[in-house]
């Protein structure tokens, strides 16, 4: 049997298929708890005849209550229920594939050395496609790194860093992250789940995604922004190395932060520019 029903979507049309319709007596009371479905609609169990207040909330979308009527069959009607994003965030990009721009996206990582410092290194060449569905939670996403482009700006380094010791490029020359679905934790944060392939081995991870927005570029196109921050542990991917740990100094620190500032062009090809 139906309560109150409503059907919740995004100013473009999109569902909110995160948001949660809570239902309360005039004193406040809660009445019935619904979580919308992927279409976008709530449906709570039977209410008490009368006079209700609905409210219907979701991460980063502004709360929204209406006044709603339960007939004497215990269900009732608000129809379509708009959220407005809340205020800083912005619209998510079009459906629709989405391409890494390469020479406008930056990876970098960064371990501290000896303890009182950072050695950042760059990846200078990452690819991959976010395939963008109507509900944020559908959509897909797949990001490679050539493990080899590492770049610290000191070239012996780089050559150790590219060695068995560390990353092994040779035997693994590839860093990959398939995702799929996000959830919102704020107006414009995220957090996308999947799997990150490294040095051989395969872990789940969540990226915590922060979202700049979209718009057109110079070159006819549209282009989105994104950045992403995760913690990883050497010895989470057998990368466990360490040419001064036998004399008692931690060299490189075994935790290792990745940034990526990724920007990319709406369709399946990259402009030429």
């Amino acid at each position: 049997m139906s309560g109150l029903t409503a059907r919740i979507h995004t100013i473009e049309g999109w569902p909110v298929p995160d948001a949660v319709l809570t239902v309360t007596d005039l004193t406040g009371r809660q009445l019935a708890r619904a979580v919308v479905d992927a279409t976008g609609v709530a449906n709570t169990e039977p209410l008490p005849a009368g006079v209700c207040t609905a409210i219907i909330t979701a991460p980063g979308f502004a709360p929204v209550a209406q006044v709603a009527r339960v007939g004497a069959d215990g269900s009732g009607r608000l129809g379509d229920v708009v959220l407005a994003s809340e205020a800083g965030s912005n619209p998510i990009p079009p459906p629709g594939p989405w391409t890494i721009d390469p020479v406008h996206s930056t990876v970098i990582a960064t371990a501290r050395h000896l303890g009182i410092a950072s050695i950042k290194a760059r990846f200078a060449e990452v690819s991959g496609r976010l395939n963008i569905s109507e509900s944020l939670d559908k959509s897909t996403g797949y990001a490679e790194i050539k493990a080899a482009s590492i770049d610290t700006g000191i070239g012996m380094r780089d050559d150790h860093l590219r060695s068995a010791d560390f990353l092994d490029v040779e035997t693994y020359p590839v860093i990959s992250f398939s995702g799929s679905g996000f959830r919102r934790t704020g107006g414009d944060t995220l957090v996308m789940p999947g799997e990150l392939h490294l040095h051989g081995q395969v872990r789940p991870i969540e990226l915590d995604v922060t979202y700049g927005g979209f718009g057109p570029d110079p070159w006819g196109g549209v282009r989105a922004a994104f950045h992403g921050e995760i913690q990883l542990h050497r010895n989470d991917f057998a990368i466990d190395y360490n040419a001064m740990v036998r004399a008692g100094i931690a060299a490189v620190g075994t935790a290792v932060k990745i940034d990526l500032d990724i920007e990319l062009v709406q369709g399946e090809q990259l402009p030429q520019m």
